[in-house]
């Protein structure tokens, strides 16, 4: 019986290469944003807020990446998804966001953290988020 595992996680200088794919990425889409990245267990590995971003951003951001690498599924998919009854209790849970622009970090499958992108509308976040994500050579998960 095995009584450990290994998990890969996202390393510090991808989390801060994402960080900066993702500033470069909102730049052009023309919006102002917070950036934040986790590990795989959620904790926070890298962060920034532009300086005109909202200071709501901040946590939105921290939680959209937090959802994102708790599931390993992008929060645009978990409007659906607490639309069902039978799972709909999750909504309440305190940092669940279930709004675009969290992406989970995917390499060779697995979850090794979570991108969250807060400041534009949710589709923006979303967009700037996968264009990191890409640059970076990771997984988009749809």
């Amino acid at each position: 019986m095995n009584k450990s595992f290994a998990a890969a996680s996202i390393t510090r200088d991808a989390a801060h290469a994402l960080i900066t794919a993702a500033s470069a990425a909102a730049r052009d889409i023309g919006i102002d944003v917070t950036i934040a990245v986790t590990d795989n267990a959620g904790h926070l590995k890298a962060f920034e807020r532009a300086d005109s971003a909202a200071f709501l951003t901040v946590d939105v951001a921290i939680d959209k990446a937090w959802t994102a690498a708790s599931f390993g599924l992008p929060t645009h998919t978990w409007t659906a998804i607490i639309s069902n009854d039978v799972v709909a209790q999750l909504a309440h849970r305190p940092r669940l966001v279930a709004v675009g622009g969290g992406c989970p970090i995917v390499e060779n499958g697995k979850v090794i953290g979570g991108i969250g992108i807060s400041g534009g509308n949710a589709l923006q976040d979303q967009q700037a988020a996968e264009i990191a994500l890409v640059a970076l050579g990771f997984e988009v998960k749809a």
